[in-house]
């Protein structure tokens, strides 16, 4: 969602903080967003604020002519919920006294209710925003409770929502205050300065120590010094967190987008994800392992991208482990009853572990009796790995591209990697865990294989920059890999994409099969490959547009105007990795094709932190 960038230094340095705000934001643009802004306390210890439609670029450009300098300020990028992307609209916000800035993600749900109470008590306002509330709110507050910190502590307790928000007071200018609830928000630590963001890669440019807020807590920062109080108003100690990552992993070096950068880095990310993992009880600790005895169901929940993933590991766990397993979207199951069996273990699926409904259905799942809680995750320090029981990361190094790739195949492999060690604590089949696990040392390289592709793929992407709808059908393991590349080509080519279960084609889909209409069939060799030939025959015969992926072991009848992609023969337990990576290559090059915003794509973002 949007980014929040925040520093201060020593007010007797001649260092200027824009240029380690605007840093920042820069390494947030993967988020989304549709505006930029910017305010500092200058050195008349008065507020000066930017703000630009459009990308970063736009507001550095605007600096250039509009020279800002302080030693204390707060940066954001906005994606719009409240009100259109607009100049108006954009953070910060300031009071109408101008004497606070405010800048926010999320969202406040009682907005409406306190804007009108303070259009009654005579405040202005200039936007549409939710955040602008905040700002008249705090200027009310500061007239009851003078000091910055105490008055920010009061007033966040009538807010109702999920939200970060950081604040700037001119006449107590060497305060910045952040709170924490419901989205992220982490510290970073400098010497003689001190930082906050909402997502630690904003602040690799200045420092690798960071301290992440937990939910609820309050924050006020001065250039050497930091303290941290939870909803309570109760003093806290949070430790300091050696960041491993370097600054440069925002760089897309040579590659035309993060997106193509990360899809053909996905041999290195699984190799890092089976790392030390692929002998048996090799994958979590004594904990862990403890808990895998007793586990007699499965509880997946995710969203998007996490949630195909969670249906492809449903049929490993079913199939492999004989562990009943249900899969859930995490904004559905929280506002429904399910009924939990005691030793059901909740597995939560997030590549970012900010995803706002994923949280919140971890949660909900505490007031049930579930065995545990585990959480498979991309980000170490995230909320989701710090408020679940057991951890397992993907390792998959960080994603910038909002359209998630490398992501998966990671979580696919914690998957069919937790599904092997649940097999063999129940002693079931233990050949063919120990022929998997041998399988698996392979997926690197047939991965690679797999992106050999990439050009026939690519000359496929031209048929399609012309089309407005294409329908995906599959079976069995395959059907969530082609709901996945629906997702993927619908998400940055903006074009209409539906996948179904092949067996579906009579009972709806068939009707939107016309001249010309793309149909994506995956056809990996399965038991039940003669019903899919006859889905193809219904397909052709009312002169969709067919395109077959499948290996050589696929035969049927020749069609001169049917275009087959042969995708690398492999053990069948890595053919779910191998059709996932030419569907993911083939909605890469037909957004390049169509002209669409490849890691940005419009109304998205990286990390969906609000409902």
């Amino acid at each position: 969602m949007c980014g929040i960038v925040g520093a201060i230094v020593k007010q007797t340095s001649k260092h200027n903080v824009v240029p380690i705000l605007l840093k920042g934001l820069s390494c947030l643009q993967y988020r989304g967003y549709d505006s930029a802004g910017i305010v500092v306390i200058n050195a008349q210890q008065q507020l000066e604020r930017q703000r630009t439609l459009g990308k970063i670029s736009v507001l550095e450009q605007r600096l250039k002519k509009n020279l800002l300098i302080g030693t204390i300020g707060i940066a954001h990028t906005r994606w719009a919920t409240h009100g259109k992307p607009s100049e108006n609209n954009a953070h910060p916000h300031v009071s109408n006294d101008n004497e606070i800035a405010v800048v926010h993600n999320g969202i406040i749900e009682n907005y409406q209710t306190l804007r009108q109470s303070l259009l009654a008590e005579g405040y202005q306002f200039s936007s549409e925003t939710d955040t602008e509330v905040i700002a008249h709110l705090l200027q009310q507050q500061m007239q009851i409770t003078p000091d910055f910190y105490q008055a920010v502590q009061a007033m966040v307790k009538k807010l109702q929502g999920a939200f970060a928000i950081a604040f700037l007071c001119r006449r107590q200018a060497n305060q910045l205050i952040a709170v924490r609830q419901g989205s992220p928000l982490v510290i970073g630590i400098g010497d003689d300065e001190n930082y906050l963001a909402s997502d630690h890669l904003a602040l690799l440019p200045v420092t690798r120590r960071l301290i992440y807020l937990e939910e609820g807590e309050i924050a006020q920062l001065d250039s050497d010094q930091i303290s941290i109080v939870d909803k309570k108003g109760r003093a806290v100690s949070r430790s300091i967190h050696q960041s491993q990552l370097n600054k440069n992993v925002v760089d897309k070096g040579n590659w035309r987008h993060f997106m193509q950068k990360e899809i053909f880095e996905q041999p290195y990310a699984i190799q890092c994800a089976l790392e030390g993992r692929l002998e048996p009880q090799s994958l979590c600790d004594r904990t862990a392992r403890n808990l895998f005895k007793t586990i007699k169901r499965i509880q997946i929940v995710g969203c998007g991208t996490s949630y195909h993933a969670g249906l492809i590991g449903r049929y490993w766990f079913e199939n492999l482990a004989n562990i009943p397993c249900y899969v859930d979207i995490a904004s559905e199951i929280r506002y429904r009853s399910p009924l939990i069996d005691p030793d059901t273990l909740l597995i939560t699926l997030s590549q970012s572990g900010e995803t706002a409904d994923t949280l919140n259905a971890l949660r909900a799942a505490k007031k049930q009796p579930y065995l545990g809680s585990m959480a498979i995750c991309n980000v170490a320090e995230s909320t989701l790995i710090r408020e679940s029981d057991i951890a397992l990361l993907t390792r998959a190094g960080p994603e910038i591209g909002v359209a998630s790739t490398k992501a998966f195949t990671a979580q696919l492999v914690a998957l069919i990697l937790l599904a092997l060690e649940l097999a063999e604590y129940r002693q079931i089949q233990p050949e063919l865990t120990a022929h998997w696990r041998s399988a698996l040392r392979n997926l690197p390289k047939c991965i690679d294989s797999a992106l050999a592709l990439d050009s026939e793929i690519r000359s496929l992407a031209e048929s399609f920059v012309d089309k407005q709808h294409a329908l995906f059908i599959a079976r069995t393991i395959y059907f969530p890999v082609a709901l996945e590349g629906a997702l993927k080509l619908q998400e940055i080519s903006y074009i209409h994409a539906s996948a179904y279960p092949a067996g579906e084609l009579k009972h709806g889909p068939l009707a939107l099969v016309s001249k010309g209409m793309p149909v994506i069939v995956l056809a990996a060799p399965d038991p039940l490959s003669e019903k899919l030939k006859s889905n193809i025959q219904e397909v052709y015969a009312r002169s969709g547009q067919l395109i077959i992926f499948s290996d050589e072991q696929f035969t049927f009848d020749a069609y001169h105007d049917v275009k087959r992609i042969h995708v690398p023969v492999a053990d069948p337990i890595l053919n779910p990795f191998l059709y996932t990576i030419p569907l993911q290559l083939l909605a890469y090059h037909v957004a390049v094709l169509k002209g669409t915003d490849v890691d940005q794509p419009r109304n998205l973002a990286k990390s969906v932190t609000v409902e």
